[in-house]
């Protein structure tokens, strides 16, 4: 494998830290104020958004009259006092040979702060974000093949580690050697699961990789 590529939020870092139930709440908040409906409502109608279309925002998009840096800098603004450097991750990102490539829904400004707050981002040669694949989510296969296309990698010779099941398949289907990471990992009996992981760290340090020369 020379391709390694890594979604970010409750990937790079463990789902424990519940950074994403802070930036779902925000979009909820979000939602609520250009809907006008209540928290409930407005929750059911974000999470159907997100189940059509991988993400909120084009829901938002189909439907109402937003500004998509605002929408962006608002919901991403939450505090990373969960989230602690990672001096391990590092290490190991370091033994991978080959290419390190960040695939997130995430906006850029979201993606360059977690990375710097885990001490990582300069392991990565560059980061695909939802404004690079022109604000449509994973698990779309257009957003895929442009990620490929972008970085001219070959697909059967890249791992891609995402914490949901259903990005994944999308990366299967093109040949990807796919890892799901999070605390349910575990339980998937999905057939596009070729490893299941925990957590990050732990399944990388299995790896027979060589020390950096």
């Amino acid at each position: 494998m020379d391709t390694w590529l890594f979604d970010l939020d409750d990937t790079l870092y463990p789902a424990e830290t519940e950074l994403m139930h802070l930036i779902r709440q925000r979009i909820t908040g979000f939602v609520m104020r250009v809907t006008g409906l209540p928290r409930d409502e407005a929750r059911a109608v974000q999470r159907g958004w997100f189940e059509r279309h991988g993400a909120a925002l084009p829901g938002l998009l189909a439907e109402h009259n937003i500004s998509v840096q605002e929408f962006l800098d608002e919901v991403h603004d939450v505090p990373l006092d969960a989230i602690a450097p990672d001096d391990e991750l590092g290490r190991i990102l370091d033994r991978l040979p080959g290419r390190k490539l960040v695939f997130t829904n995430g906006s850029s400004g979201h993606a360059e702060r977690v990375l710097d707050r885990l001490g990582i981002a300069d392991r990565f040669e560059a980061i695909f974000h939802i404004e690079s694949a022109g604000l449509i989510p994973k698990p779309a296969p257009e957003t895929f093949a442009r990620v490929v296309e972008v970085f001219a990698f070959e697909p059967v010779r890249t791992v891609f580690f995402d914490d949901a099941e259903r990005n994944l398949k999308t990366g299967a289907d093109l040949g990807m050697t796919t890892v799901l990471v999070g605390p349910h990992a575990f339980a998937s009996t999905a057939p596009f699961v070729h490893h299941r992981t925990p957590r990050l760290t732990p399944f990388l340090q299995s790896l027979p990789l060589t020390e950096p020369a």
